[in-house]
């Protein structure tokens, strides 16, 4: 039941061999050797790269129950009432048939993943999410813990901040800001290592409008080094005319003044009467000299 509700949700999407998919087995005739063994198998691979959940009602993570060591490690937990009735929804929406226990991972065995991230969904999280960010590590809110991990990161909806402070919403937005600017310059740049580049392409894919403008917009350095030809700068330069070429600017609203100085700097000299008034920048016309 729980490697089907894995696989289907989260195991199929990725690209991961079935064979190396682990899940904890609750049937197990020895549950205590079935945590045990589960901790060494995570030892022999070289420990978790990426622990990836999200957080109950009462900001638990994994079955870590409000109460639970922050210390603890795999092992047999009793389920809260709370988390009993949230999790009747894969039992036929019927408490009776869900387990009052579970095997879990301890907090102290999330702890240790090189990272972690925390998916928080939903104003019925908000409450959770507002006591585990903005108040102190508590273990009856086992997510707290993760303000101690080197590597942690929280990926929350809109309806899921409902409980935080007005200025903590703002802060962590303007982080998040700041951090898309740096990536489309270090994208520019050619800074991105293959994996940052892979993640700002998808940023790029999913934010088309506002990414993809930020990414395409050229620095003064670029513009200053490699400026793109223009009509007026291609005629200026047929013309040998002393003065610079006009900007991109200006030679898009001068193009057809320019075109006209460059067929008079190569036509033989005539008198002002022959030529007539030339138009002026202002569109008034001037008297020829």
């Amino acid at each position: 039941m729980v490697f089907r509700c894995r696989w289907e949700n989260l195991f199929k999407h990725i690209d991961i061999i079935p064979a190396n998919a682990h899940i904890l087995n609750g049937n197990a005739s020895d549950l205590e050797k079935e945590c045990s063994d589960y901790e060494a198998a995570i030892k022999a691979v070289g420990g978790i790269e990426l622990f990836l959940g999200g957080v109950g009602h009462d900001g638990h993570m994994a079955f870590n129950e409000p109460g639970s060591s922050l210390t603890s490690r795999t092992r047999v937990k009793t389920l809260a009432y709370e988390t009993i009735v949230a999790n009747a929804r894969f039992f036929e929406n019927t408490i009776a048939k869900v387990p009052k226990m579970a095997l879990t991972v301890g907090v102290g065995t999330i702890m240790d993943a090189r990272e972690v991230l925390i998916v928080v969904t939903g104003t019925s999280k908000a409450a959770a999410l507002a006591k585990c960010m903005e108040e102190g590590v508590n273990h009856m809110y086992t997510m707290s813990a993760i303000q101690m991990h080197p590597k942690s990161c929280i990926a929350c909806d809109e309806d899921a901040t409902a409980e935080l402070r007005v200025r903590t919403v703002k802060y962590f937005k303007g982080l998040e800001k700041v951090h898309g600017e740096l990536l489309s310059h270090a994208h520019i740049a050619g800074h991105l290592n293959a994996a940052e580049e892979k993640r700002f392409q998808k940023k790029i894919k999913s934010q088309p409008n506002e990414s993809a403008a930020a990414a395409a917009a050229p620095t003064d350095t670029a513009t200053a080094t490699a400026p793109a030809p223009t009509a007026t700068t291609q005629a200026s330069a047929a013309a040998a005319a002393p003065e610079p070429a006009p900007t991109t600017a200006a030679g898009k609203k001068k193009k057809s003044a320019a075109a006209a100085a460059a067929a008079t700097a190569t036509a033989p000299p005539v008198s002002a009467t022959e030529t007539g008034a030339a138009p002026t920048r202002n569109g008034k016309r001037k008297a020829g000299k």
